[in-house]
């Protein structure tokens, strides 16, 4: 069931001049930066936005929710917002600019409510304008949390290529694939690591993979957890694993942990492993004869 507003209130007002100066408020807000700078096409595009956030608004004020970030006539612009406040921070403002110039879309209404006020009296004027600040205030918390929301998924997606970066999968003759690993083995990117090595399989058709872990600094029971999960999800793909990049500190931490690796073929170091490849192969790759 939608609130309404108390008998009494100055909703009605703050309603009616966001609806019926729509106009004017809509055409200083197009030479703001919050909409100057995005809507960047024509001035009527950031005009037809400015109206869109007028009659959102304006719903906010009907559904006498004026503090609710979750009031039904925010979320029919939140996706407007997003884009705004996703272009603004592109531009390199910082969240404290993008709410500045929020707050800079304050005056319109106010300066049209005091230049023609209507038959509203001082109070209710006064009311009005209490109602407007607070509902602009509603406003900027949502552009702010708009803007986190977007930021955080700019940082997750950034994240997720350094990680697949960070695990390339080398495809070092036929049917054999290297996977270098450097830096901590966590969750996420061992389920990186893991997805793309099953898709070099499949693309080169690999019978041996080689995890060569030199480069990983330390070796605990979750690290070796994941190295586990990754061998056997090839082996479920029909390839054999190798690792290799076994130093004496790793076998040591390996066997104080008591940690069993099963039966996976280890190596101490990429060149031994690489040696293994060769002698399971039935003819020497083509690719390590000596150019002509």
């Amino acid at each position: 069931m939608t609130d309404v507003p108390p008998a009494g209130s100055p909703a009605p007002i703050v309603a009616g001049l966001l609806r019926e100066r729509k106009e004017q408020v809509a055409q200083r807000w197009a030479d703001l930066p919050l909409f100057q700078a995005v809507f960047t096409v024509t001035r009527d595009e950031a005009v037809e936005a400015c109206h869109a956030v007028l009659e959102s608004l304006a719903e906010v004020v009907e559904s006498g929710r004026p503090d609710d970030i979750e009031a039904p006539g925010f979320s029919t612009i939140r996706r407007q917002l997003a884009a705004m406040s996703a272009s603004r921070s592109h531009s390199g403002l910082s969240i404290g600019q993008i709410d500045r110039e929020v707050g800079a879309l304050r005056a319109a209404p106010l300066d049209l409510l005091e230049s023609d006020p209507g038959d509203f009296g001082p109070q209710e004027r006064l009311r009005a304008a209490l109602l407007w600040s607070e509902l602009l205030g509603t406003l900027r918390v949502v552009i702010i949390e708009t803007t986190l929301q977007e930021n955080r998924e700019i940082v997750d997606r950034q994240r997720q290529q350094l990680m697949e970066m960070a695990t390339p999968v080398i495809k070092l003759w036929d049917r054999l694939v290297a996977v270098p690993l450097i830096g901590m083995l966590d969750s996420a990117r061992s389920q990186v690591v893991m997805e793309n090595l099953l898709e070099a399989i499949v693309e080169h058709n690999a019978t041996l993979v080689i995890l060569d872990i030199t480069g990983v600094p330390t070796v605990d029971s979750l690290v070796a957890q994941h190295l586990m999960k990754t061998v056997a999800s090839a082996r479920l793909m029909g390839a054999d694993c190798v690792i290799s990049g076994i130093r004496p500190a790793i076998a040591q931490t390996i066997v104080q942990l008591g940690l069993d690796l099963g039966p996976v073929t280890t190596r101490a170091t990429l060149a031994d492993a690489l040696e293994l490849a060769l002698e399971r192969q039935s003819e020497v790759p083509k690719g390590l004869l000596p150019r002509q």
